[in-house]
């Protein structure tokens, strides 16, 4: 799938906290990804995200491909654990975004475990036996 996405301009920006379950899976997906992006459907909120490396963008499906509001500047390296949460920046390039963003963060959860079970492993499994282990 190829998207051409659009920004207008910055309208305000906030540092907003993301549960470290719902980032490490969508990295993990992202890794999963025979591309350098994810489109993750957002079917309850009619919103598509767009994850990359970099930064997690959603897009409204009455605005096609206009961004309405991104996740960047994600904190990696100031977490010393996994469970931890990871500190980002939220963008959003209209008003009145901070319900929708509310809405965002309990909805893109749910869609990217949606989306890991209709996402099948690739690669192949070994089993390797030790000397001495007992079946």
């Amino acid at each position: 799938m190829e998207i051409t996405c659009y920004r207008d301009n910055e309208k305000s920006r906030e540092s907003r906290e993301l549960h470290a379950d719902t980032y490490n899976l969508a990295i993990t997906l992202l890794a999963r990804s025979d591309s350098k992006h994810l489109f993750v459907p957002i079917r309850s909120m009619q919103y598509m995200a767009i994850v990359d490396a970099d930064e997690f963008v959603f897009i409204d499906g009455e605005r096609k491909c206009w961004i309405d509001i991104a996740w960047q500047n994600f904190q990696r390296k100031k977490r010393t654990s996994l469970v931890q949460p990871i500190t980002y920046d939220a963008v959003y390039y209209r008003e009145g975004l901070p319900k929708i963003m509310t809405r965002l963060q309990r909805e893109f959860p749910l869609a990217l475990r949606a989306l890991i079970k209709k996402t099948p492993l690739k690669g192949s499994a070994h089993i390797l036996r030790f000397p001495g282990s007992s079946d």
